[in-house]
């Protein structure tokens, strides 16, 4: 007890002593509230107990964590009030986009959850939830809104405000990148990333070997960052001002208060070995280009879409679209360059510098990133799947990267995306200096508390996160020892026995009557799309492979997941004498959706035909 409250108690005393039975009275009262209050206060931060495998997360030491909800969907960013509720973004509303948790007891668990949000959504990607002035502020693909919180209530009742629309969102086909998370500066404004409508601003999106437009047409209106006033509604994109260019995608944007100072991670390109089999191998595309951690200030230009950056060589290279080759600069240098590069395709999707006093010094104005993990690293494992640190100083990192959480993918090694059990999405930081984390598969919220001696924490705490840079979803893969084809060729044999072998054979030579073989098969090592198509609606009728004739029947395969059929197809073109390329799932998914367009506009056309 200290001396002020030891003052206060002697001089209440006397005030008792004094006189009458009604000073008495106020006395005694005054005393329980306050007994109660310290015992109320006491009891709550005790009561929170982390769970005992950490909420299955792996932290450095001293560091604990427990599971404030165990799913509440698909979560994207998350706020926390300064009452301690959490408000979450919900990807696609069901039937509404945000959930709201309050912890009732004093546990650190949700024990009220709440579903609302009175607003329109155009899409299915909301992304942003920040808690800024009493409002929450959160974004569907194409609307910036806020609500005024209201005091003591979980869910508000005052009407929700849009603020911005992106009027340009549909002006190009195949709008990609359409998440739109937000940050805000000290002088009323906020921050809107508009994402590229494709991958790297070609004639004809991620078709193999087609140019780059030059100049891109996208950067009027895309692949860059708007800055909007954060009170007024009914904004366009027209009404912003474009702050920055040349960024191709943002899901991972935060203000940093020390240097006052917006910072971003950038999604990097795709498919360099798919759209360019002759200039980069399948182990190149899987680790390049890198994904950058950058200063964004007003007029910044990152050179998207000419350029992408090495972080094995340190630099920003042309992008093959432009006449690159992997090797030549170009212009590069004369670009803004990241403060990191981190490995390809780890998706960082949230960003958070933190300010708190609970985690010790080393982390003080710091930055948190995470990582949502990889889809297109095949046939390396996907990699990302955790929360990294970034110490800062004076505006720029001071030490490495590190690592601060782990565990949430389940497995060792993620051969598929689908694989991960968790995937990290949002970070926010409570009013004692916890973190939350969410996650976007099942929606689970974590809560992390560091326990520990904050004064003695240090290198030996952190050694044992540092060995994990070595596993298998961080670790930078050995092009032979961690290519997983062979894996994956022993999963697809197994395919190709149960719903292949019957009839093609399991030396693949078929009958030499009705079933072909499929070595030497113009169906096999020919045109990919075509083979799905065939693996997956059957075919009937002649046919002639590799000089002879066969008539026969193959049923349609359409049960095949995207996985099953990537790795039966893999197989057939990889065995049997056969050297073509391999098939990933996120390429037989966009197999099977353009071949289902196509038969629509088959069907359009002779519904048309039919009628004239």
């Amino acid at each position: 007890m200290n001396k002020n409250l030891n003052t206060y108690f002697r001089r209440s005393a006397n005030f008792c002593n004094q006189g009458s039975t009604i000073n008495r009275i106020i006395f005694l009262g005054l005393m329980a509230i306050i007994l109660f209050s310290g015992w109320r206060c006491q009891s709550r931060t005790n009561a929170v107990q982390p769970d005992p495998d950490n909420g299955g997360l792996v932290l450095p030491g001293g560091f604990r964590a427990l599971v404030v909800h165990p799913g509440v969907g698909r979560a994207r960013h998350l706020a926390v009030n300064e009452n301690g509720d959490i408000y979450i973004k919900l990807r696609v509303p069901n039937p509404k986009g945000i959930v709201g948790l309050r912890d009732l007891n004093g546990d650190g668990r949700a024990d009220s959850v709440a579903v609302f949000g009175d607003y329109e959504d155009t899409g299915n990607y909301g992304t942003a939830m920040r808690i800024h002035k009493g409002y929450l502020y959160f974004t569907t693909a194409g609307e910036l809104y806020r609500q005024k919180l209201t005091a003591g209530a979980l869910v508000p009742d005052s009407p929700v405000e849009l603020l911005m629309v992106d009027d340009y969102k549909n002006a190009f086909q195949g709008f990609e990148h359409i998440a739109k998370p937000i940050a805000f500066d000290e002088e009323g404004h906020v921050f809107v990333p508009f994402g590229a409508p494709g991958d790297i601003c070609q004639v004809q999106n991620r078709k193999p070997a087609t140019p780059g437009q030059n100049p891109c047409p996208q950067l009027a209106f895309h692949g860059g960052v708007w800055r909007f006033d954060e009170d007024k509604p009914n904004q366009t994109q027209a009404d912003g001002y474009h702050f920055a260019t040349g960024i191709r995608s943002l899901v991972a944007m935060a203000w940093n208060p020390q240097d006052h100072t917006l910072y971003a991670i950038q999604h990097g390109r795709d498919d360099l070995y798919r759209s360019w089999p002759d200039l980069y191998s399948q182990w190149q595309s899987a680790v390049q280009p890198s994904e950058e951690f950058l200063r964004v200030k007003d007029g910044t230009d990152a050179g998207w879409p000419y350029y992408y950056y090495d972080w094995i060589q340190g630099k920003k290279l042309l992008n093959p679209e432009y006449g690159g080759d992997g090797m030549i600069e170009g212009d590069g240098a004369q670009y803004e360059q990241p403060l990191i590069g981190f490995p390809g395709h780890w998706a960082p999707n949230d960003l958070l510098f933190y300010q708190g006093d609970m985690f010790p010094e080393h982390y003080k104005h710091g930055a948190f990133m995470a990582w949502h993990g990889s889809t297109i690293r095949s046939p390396y494992p996907q990699a990302g799947y955790f929360i990294s640190f970034v110490p800062f100083k004076d505006g720029k990192p001071s030490g490495p990267w590190e690592v601060f959480a782990d565990g949430f993918s389940k497995v060792d090694t993620i051969v598929n995306t689908s694989d991960a059990g968790f995937r990290p999405m949002g970070l926010a930081e409570g009013p004692d200096g916890s973190l939350y984390i969410s996650e976007s598969e099942e929606g689970r919220i974590w809560r992390v508390v560091f326990e520990g001696n904050r004064t003695k924490f240090g290198e030996e705490q952190l050694a044992s996160m540092e060995a994990r840079k070595q596993r298998p979803n961080i670790k930078h893969p050995d092009p032979v020892e961690d290519n997983l084809d062979r894996f994956r060729a022993s999963k697809g044999q197994g395919l190709y026995v149960t719903y292949c072998g019957a009839c093609h054979q399991a030396d693949g030579k078929g009958d030499g009557t009705r079933f072909p073989p499929l070595l030497n098969s113009e169906y096999v090592s020919g045109d990919m799309k075509e083979l799905v198509r065939i693996i997956v609606k059957g075919m009937e009728g002649p046919i002639t492979v590799d000089g002879q004739g066969f008539n026969g029947a193959m049923p349609a395969n359409d049960f095949l997941t995207d996985d099953e059929l990537a790795l039966i197809v893999t197989y057939i073109r990889r065995e049997f004498g056969n050297e073509a390329t391999s098939l990933q799932a996120y390429d037989a998914r966009g197999f099977r959706r353009r071949i289902q367009r196509e038969e629509r506009a088959a069907e359009a056309a002779n519904t048309t035909e039919a009628s004239q």
